[in-house]
């Protein structure tokens, strides 16, 4: 920021809560603080405390700047004009006023605005669940028509695979809105895809950089802002993500799961349990989902509950969903034909599939979740080593 600033730019700086679980200001610090007098905590109160890690981060931000003689000042969501929904807990910003953020910059001060939170019509705090500090980054740099957002993170870029389960996995120094959009919702953690979706409305970069190292970071763009040698490259796939601790669910059924409406009454059972489920696969004679481990007692006990002698209800606990990601490869024949012979030539099984024009996703056992990674990384040219 100091350097934007020599550079006769006007920077706007979004601060997270400091430190980890366990350290005084840290988010979870906070929640375990008022769980241990009220486990059900009302979740109003609960944004209160919660939103006062960011606000302590920008107060210490902008008098850091203040004592290296930058003149700054610290904003709450509220006061930099972050406006939500009364949905405490997992709150979506409804509009942004930047007035005061504006007549700062106006001063020339550096504007450090705690993230993660804003505030209701009514005046009631609130916080933007996971990922909210980059989400009020990329609505504050749309509001002010910034010419860049920048995420500062612990990793060097959006990476082509998890380092800590694939080692050679290296930083990608551009990728598309929609890869890395895609890459986040299938299990990377880099960004949190709001912000990349906010961002990507308004054709603003975004620029992911380590917080320590001096790398270059990756520039998520499309369109013309992406470089031309984007179209150049022949690789079909950008990245491979995977989650972890999921669990499959088969249902069968002697009749048409249609024509029964069986299908129609297992997903209302679920969805009224409030369970989410993944990787759908319906057949006439059965329907196969995934749902998080951490919830499969409750999905099978929803599904028990319907009175439908005929059907048989299977489960396996212990999977994982890896995928791989790209723009380029969309239209292009035997991409399907290469993830199936990575993961055959590994011996693992492939238990369900799903796709779109961007991913293609393989349900595995947990136990084969880093080595389907690996060679899928591997499969696809994706290594440091292997890149061009």
């Amino acid at each position: 920021m100091i350097e934007a600033k020599k550079q006769g730019l006007s920077p706007v700086v979004v601060v997270s809560a400091m430190g980890r679980s366990g350290e005084p200001y840290a988010t979870d610090t906070l929640i375990g603080l008022v769980r241990e007098i009220n486990p059900n905590v009302d979740m109003r109160d609960q944004d209160l405390l919660i939103s006062c890690g960011e606000v302590i981060s920008s107060v210490v931000m902008a008098e850091t700047l203040e004592v290296m003689g930058h003149p700054a000042i610290a904003l709450t969501g509220a006061q930099a004009g972050i406006v939500t929904d009364d949905n405490f807990g997992d709150t979506s910003i409804i509009e942004v006023r930047p007035d005061r953020v504006r007549s700062h910059l106006d001063e020339g001060k550096v504007v450090v605005v705690a993230g993660f939170q804003g505030v209701t019509r009514s005046g009631e705090i609130t916080t933007l669940g996971r990922g909210g500090s980059d989400t009020t980054a990329a609505a504050l740099g749309v509001a002010l028509g910034a010419e860049m957002i920048e995420i500062y993170t612990d990793v060097d870029g959006v990476m082509t695979a998890d380092p800590r389960v694939v080692p050679d996995a290296r930083p990608l120094g551009m990728i598309t809105y929609h890869e890395v959009c895609e890459m986040a919702h299938l299990g990377a953690k880099v960004i949190h895809p709001r912000a990349v979706e906010i961002a990507m409305q308004a054709g603003i970069p975004i620029k992911i950089l380590s917080a320590s190292s001096g790398a270059p970071g990756t520039i998520i763009c499309e369109g013309k802002r992406m470089p031309v040698t984007r179209i150049h490259t022949d690789k079909v796939v950008t990245g491979v993500a995977h989650i972890a601790h999921l669990a499959q669910i088969k249902i069968c059924c002697p009749a048409d799961v249609n024509e029964s409406g069986m299908a129609r009454r297992v997903f209302r059972v679920l969805a009224d349990a409030g369970v989410s489920v993944d990787l759908i696969n319906m057949f006439p004679e059965m329907i196969a989902v995934t749902v998080r481990e951490d919830v499969l007692d409750r999905a099978l006990a929803a599904v028990g509950s319907l009175d439908m002698p005929s059907m048989n209800v299977t489960s396996m606990r212990d999977c994982a969903k890896v995928s791989v990601v790209g723009a380029g490869m969309r239209g292009v024949p035997g991409v399907m034909a290469r993830v199936v012979e990575a993961l055959n030539d590994r011996g693992i099984p492939i238990l369900q599939t799903s796709d779109s024009h961007t991913s293609i996703s393989c349900l595995v056992r947990q136990a084969d979740m880093q080595e389907a990674m690996r060679s899928l990384h591997s499969k696809f040219g994706l290594g440091a080593c292997q890149d061009a």
